[in-house]
């Protein structure tokens, strides 16, 4: 059966890719054709028309979709989460410059000594690129600045930016920071001569970054091809986290057909190596990309719950309204009857607190196997799915 898949042209689109070429998708019935999308106004367009069968989409879109927020209200579900982090946060290089004037050092590692730099160096307003207003990066880059004591909205303005022509707009001045997910963070160090100051990972330790989204209608009538899809992704990203096969997920993304993109723009999130600075010797990031360990692909609905609750505080809505309609479009009952049967370990709850562990931690499961990595919040909150604990 031939399926379609719209994606961006982003690191993180690798388990379709994967799924595709190394035949994963094949051997489940499937002839998937995967659709490279210009921006994520035109994939999301192209899902709720039904142009696509699945797309390749940002975490929140589905939720925002579902709540309708944005130009194209629909019910979206999502039947499995692609991958986790993958994202950066830069900076031009004028500002990277002020920002070391202040004596700030960058690790790569410290949201709170960083945003305490960004702020100290008196710039009038930031005005800052994410790739979409309904997007984990514009969650996470709020959450991080408004935490800062010295945030003033006045001095931000986020901008919507397609992935691709970032490092551009740095470099042509329109903007001063961007958060972007791999490889455009690189691209633009290569290109443009940004300084890459913050990993995702440093702000929430385990982010859902995409996931694969379906129309709910569609996926209720198409459940045996909605399973043979998660199957086939569920073992695309499972070779996709093996270290001995960073080379040839390199060499197959670069294809021009793909990312069309040189391997030294791809490889470092795959091996989770980031050069921060043009010519600065590339430094081990721990957790910034995965894609399958650590029950990577479950759709929580505590992280669907996560979302919806980030939305309505960024778009005035009740966060409480909004929690079961979130919840709802994290699909773990399809994605537990698409794994059941080849006997995965499956996880024994739907939901969990997020931020709540600083270590890997064993937890119940359908083979007592399941080990669930460390997702903590930089500022130590904590969200549980029952009622929002975040501050305002």
């Amino acid at each position: 059966m031939q399926v379609k898949c719209g994606y961006l042209p982003l690191v993180d689109c690798a388990p379709l890719v994967i799924a595709k070429e190394l035949r994963f998708a094949s051997q489940e019935g499937l002839d998937l054709c995967l659709l490279k999308q210009p921006s994520w106004s035109a994939l999301r367009d192209m899902l709720a028309f039904g142009q696509i069968e699945f797309a390749h989409m940002l975490s929140p879109m589905p939720v925002a979709m579902s709540l309708e927020l944005g130009g194209m209200p629909s019910k979206i579900d999502a039947l499995m989460v692609l991958s986790i982090n993958g994202t950066v946060i830069g900076v031009s290089d004028s500002l990277a410059q002020a920002m070391g004037a202040t004596r700030w050092h960058n690790g790569f590692d410290d949201p709170k000594a960083t945003s305490k730099a960004l702020f100290a160096t008196q710039r009038k307003q930031l005005r800052i690129g994410v790739p979409f207003p309904f997007s984990m990066h514009r969650i996470l880059l709020e959450r991080w600045l408004t935490q800062s004591p010295d945030y003033a909205a006045e001095r931000i303005e986020i901008v919507t930016v397609p992935p691709p022509r970032m490092a551009d707009a740095v470099k042509n001045g329109a903007l001063d920071m961007f958060c972007v997910g791999e490889p455009w963070g690189s691209v633009a160090v290569q290109q443009s001569a940004a300084t890459l100051i913050l990993p995702s990972s440093s702000i929430w330790q385990f982010a859902p970054e995409k996931v694969l989204g379906v129309r709910n209608e569609w996926a209720e009538a198409n459940k045996e091809t909605c399973a043979s899809m998660i199957r086939a992704i569920y073992r695309a990203t499972h070779w996709l986290d093996q270290p001995e096969n960073i080379a040839l997920a390199t060499e197959i993304l670069a294809r021009s057909h793909h990312l069309d993109l040189p391997d030294h723009a791809i490889e470092p999130a795959l091996s989770n190596r980031i050069a921060t600075k043009l010519d600065d010797r590339a430094q081990t990031s721990q957790g910034f990309l995965s894609f399958h360990k650590n029950a990577a692909n479950f759709p929580w609905r505590s992280q669907a719950a996560f979302i919806g609750d980030a939305l309505a505080r960024l778009h005035g809505l009740d966060p409480q309204s909004v929690l079961e309609p979130a919840r709802a479009c994290f699909r773990s009952d399809l994605y537990r009857a698409a794994l059941m049967p080849i006997g995965s370990d499956l996880p024994g709850a739907s939901e969990k607190i997020e931020g709540a562990l600083s270590v890997p931690t064993a937890v119940s499961s359908l083979n007592g196997e399941m080990i669930l990595g460390p997702d903590r919040f930089f500022d130590g909150a904590i969200f549980d799915f029952s009622g929002s604990q975040l501050p305002n």
